[in-house]
């Protein structure tokens, strides 16, 4: 490529040229990018397709210009996924950086490379740009790519990993207008807030699906995204010949959301071998599909080799793919808190989550480790009114109470809420009640 054609690309996806986007902040992000934004490492921005990496950079960037760090020119962005530079070899790469710096007449700016994935050997150009040229680096890009072990083998510690994830239901909110999670703020809005928390249930929080306001043009995007993910994530980064059987597993693990799920009975399912079966999974789980939750157990060896318990990273997926008969809130609203869950365990790194089953094989839902401590024990159940199921929930949390140590016990649901003082066995046990929809808010 000449020099004109490749500053026609840059125009198109930098802030000194013609890229204009309205781009709501999600501030945690911008929180988190900020101490490891340094030019020793790489900052690495990985996750899910479509969950948002690109416009958290550019939010990033149009930070450091209004705080007057940098001027707009002091930024490259190159995006790997236009066309136009589907076919460029690495080495291109520093030909593109000195016609950048040589029209823009910036010394120290700050690259930004955009689905870098789709180049090979890309990690030598990062090297480069932090050990011999001393720039700041942004680099963003499918977890299939960026958490294979050869990255962090030829990276050699020159990296900070910021995994990002679609939106959580406070950042839902403000990307539809509520922009204080204020408690009389919420409450004065609860009708509004209610009928929008359906909408996140139903058809999750990829940014662009919850920023398009026509519900057939959200279910084309969330097929879209379902079936990038599946062929360019998962199928052509992992070499997988047997796609119809990749994608047969896919829809038995999404039609049954929230449940256990033994490997030896899905190979029978899929007609594969258990060998495939346990690769294909670990796929979907390092592409961010799937959640895979193991049983808790003192026994390191043992969690490992426990059945899993399986959800859907986004519950749009399973509106648009999983094969649904009946409706099952229940299922939902578990998935619902183990999302909410797995993106807190990021957040918090000593945070573990797990699901358990007592000696009596009772299930516990969720385990919340911190450190040495099983800090929390929670149940979810969309509905309580029904007294034998509530008991049930009740029996099963006190079960786990005992043999767990952990006085902290949460029952999750639609609409029941406040605390019971049970005696058990001489012991006085508070069992806690909370909505989902302000559990997800964490502020009632």
């Amino acid at each position: 490529m000449n020099e004109d054609i490749i500053l026609e690309i840059l125009l198109d996806w930098n802030l000194w040229g013609n890229f204009k986007e309205e781009l709501i902040e999600r501030p945690i992000y911008l929180k988190m990018i900020d101490p490891l934004f340094t030019r020793k490492t790489a900052t690495v921005l990985y996750g899910i397709r479509r969950g948002g990496k690109s416009s958290i950079v550019y939010l990033y960037v149009n930070r450091l210009i209004k705080e007057k760090k940098i001027t707009v020119n002091d930024s490259l962005f190159l995006n790997f996924e236009d066309p136009r530079l589907t076919n460029i070899k690495v080495n291109d790469l520093f030909k593109i950086l000195e016609i950048y710096q040589k029209n823009l007449k910036t010394k120290d700016p700050i690259i930004i490379l955009d689905e870098i994935q789709n180049i090979s050997d890309w990690e030598n150009f990062v090297r480069y740009l932090i050990e011999a040229k001393k720039l700041r680096v942004i680099v963003t890009g499918s977890s299939s790519k960026l958490l294979s072990q050869e990255i962090s083998t030829s990276m050699s510690g020159r990296h900070m990993n910021v995994e990002i994830f679609p939106l959580s239901f406070i950042e839902f909110l403000n990307f539809k207008g509520i922009k204080t999670i204020h408690k009389l703020e919420l409450m004065k809005n609860k009708v509004e807030t209610l009928r929008l928390f359906d909408a996140y249930i139903e058809l999750g929080g990829f940014p662009e699906v919850v920023s398009s306001t026509s519900i057939q043009r959200k279910d084309e995007l969330l097929l879209r995204y379902y079936e990038d993910i599946m062929i360019k994530d998962i199928a052509k980064r992992f070499k997988i010949k047997e796609i119809e059987k990749l994608e047969n597993l896919a829809f038995q693990l999404l039609s049954n959301i929230s449940t256990l799920q033994s490997f030896n009975k899905l190979k029978e399912r899929v007609r594969l071998s258990l060998d495939s079966v346990e690769r294909f999974s670990k796929y979907f789980e390092i592409a961010r599909m799937f959640i895979f939750l193991k049983k808790f157990d003192f026994s390191t060896a043992k969690q490992l080799r426990s059945i899993r318990k399986i959800y859907i990273s986004d519950l749009g997926f399973y509106h648009i793919k999983g094969f649904k008969f009946i409706p099952n809130k229940g299922k939902i609203y578990e998935n619902i808190v183990a999302i909410e869950l797995n993106r807190r365990s990021h957040f918090n790194k000593n945070m573990e989550i797990y699901y358990w089953q007592t000696t009596e094989r009772y299930e516990i839902d969720f385990v919340v480790k911190e450190g040495l401590k099983i800090r929390q024990l929670i149940q979810v159940c969309y509905d309580l009114k029904d007294e034998n199921t509530k008991k049930r929930e009740i029996r099963a949390l006190l079960h786990a109470s005992k043999e767990l140590k952990c006085n902290d016990l949460l029952i999750i649901s639609e609409d029941t809420e406040g605390e019971e003082e049970i005696e058990w066995f001489g012991m006085k046990k508070i069992i806690k009640f909370q909505t989902l929809w302000k559990w997800l808010l964490s502020i009632f």
